[in-house]
């Protein structure tokens, strides 16, 4: 059995990631997952969320927002929208966007039409606050 997986993150913008990995943590649209390699092939849809991968043992957080995550042969392959590490994401920018689609959603209903974009946009600034939240405790 292979000890690693090769691993490319790409959004539609450029390849973020390429590199061997021991595991990979992400989350999926029914829940958070793990692979490590000799893993059975599968594809799965990927929601807002943090990915986790461990590259010479040392973990690197990244923020996802949406995409497919496929493995087959030990090679891991994610396409996201966008992807960002721990060090790249502007807290502060963050919180702003967070208290934005709070705001929003304190006014809207369920049923209103930008319901589901402020609920994704609250949801994507938690993950990114959390994701770089790993950085300041490294």
């Amino acid at each position: 059995m292979a000890e690693k997986m090769k691993l490319d993150i790409v959004t539609p913008y450029k390849k973020v990631v390429e590199t061997e990995v021991e595991e990979v943590t992400a989350s999926g649209k029914l829940g958070e997952f793990g692979v490590l390699p000799g893993h059975a092939p599968f594809l799965t849809s990927l929601s807002i969320g943090e990915l986790t991968y461990k590259n010479n043992g040392v973990p690197v957080s990244m923020a996802l927002n949406w995409g497919y995550f496929e493995i087959k042969d030990d090679k891991i392959i994610i396409l996201v929208e966008t992807a960002e590490t721990s060090e790249q994401i502007d807290v502060e920018r963050a919180r702003a966007a967070q208290g934005r689609a709070e705001e929003a959603l304190k006014k809207l209903t369920s049923e209103d039409k930008q319901f589901k974009i402020y609920e994704a946009a609250l949801e994507r600034a938690i993950i990114r606050m959390q994701v770089a939240g790993k950085a300041v405790r490294k």
